[in-house]
């Protein structure tokens, strides 16, 4: 079994009393093996730019890992994203995980005068963003055409130092098929992915990296989970609430179905008291028994 990885979103709100720097280095005070931020660059409320966030994060903190949760792949080229990628990774001395979406927006894609891809067009995208992606890290000129993407003679300098992990968040089962053959990770949210059908698209995940030669460890399989640890429970299914043995029951039951990896997302309005909860009262009790 691979240990467990355990993080904590990070957001992005760029109001006047936000702090994701300190949030991120509170994380990393209290044991966290990554913080993570999500992609949504239009919208009404004040935000930071994901990207540029994460990168002044990475450089306010030395050694938790830093990951995109997802970056929507419609926004930039793949080729761009390879070097964007390539560069953090190592100002950050090999910190980063780099989680990809094809894009659920497309109301964002319009109001910044993007196109906005079908169905099948951001699958395949996502499909030749990985070829593209992995061919300018290891190849010294690299082409490339695919059915939504192409890049021709391109090359990337330098080269990744260690190989840099790449998380798909998907949940259709051609977008599932794509992550086993090519992701080292499956990041889904609980919601988007009920319960009751995790196991099964995990194991598409799985069946489509075995058809491809790989092995099932090759693949972490992580979720996003909203969480509230306190005295009450929640009418959401989707929502881990209440204590912290109610929570670490719960998580049980997605260490059970092959579940690794974790990222917290605290519903509290005070998210530095959920976190440390986290952290002191449910953190070293999964890790205990792992």
């Amino acid at each position: 079994m691979q240990p467990l990885l355990f993080g904590v979103n990070v957001s992005t709100s760029a109001a006047p009393d936000a702090d994701p720097v300190g949030q991120a280095q509170a994380a990393e005070e209290l044991g966290f093996d990554f913080v993570s931020a999500s992609d949504h660059p239009s919208g009404d409320h004040p935000t930071y730019e994901t990207w540029t966030m994460l990168t002044w994060i990475a450089a306010s903190t030395s050694t938790i890992r830093i990951a995109s949760r997802v970056l929507s792949l419609p926004f930039r080229s793949p080729a761009l994203v390879a070097k964007m990628a390539e560069s953090l990774d190592r100002l950050a001395r090999g910190r980063l995980i780099l989680g990809l979406g094809a894009g659920a927006t497309d109301a964002e894609l319009r109001a910044f005068g993007l196109p906005v891809p079908s169905a099948r067009e951001k699958i395949e995208g996502l499909n030749d963003a990985m070829h593209i992606i992995r061919g300018l890290w290891s190849q010294p000129t690299f082409t490339y055409s695919g059915n939504v993407h192409r890049i021709d003679a391109a090359e990337l300098e330098p080269k990744p130092e260690h190989s840099i992990p790449i998380w798909l968040g998907t949940f259709g089962d051609r977008a599932l098929a794509v992550t086993g053959r090519h992701a080292d990770g499956w990041i889904p949210s609980l919601g988007y992915a009920p319960f009751d059908q995790l196991a099964v698209m995990r194991g598409k995940v799985l069946a489509a990296a075995q058809a491809a030669g790989r092995a099932p460890d090759d693949v972490t399989c992580a979720l996003n989970l909203q969480v509230s640890v306190g005295d009450g429970s929640d009418p959401d299914p989707d929502i881990l609430a209440g204590s912290p043995e109610a929570i670490v029951a719960r998580l049980d039951e997605f260490v059970g179905i092959g579940f690794t990896a974790f990222n917290f997302m605290p519903t509290d309005p005070r998210p530095a008291e959920q976190i440390e909860r986290l952290a002191k009262e449910i953190l070293p009790v999964l890790r205990a028994r792992t």
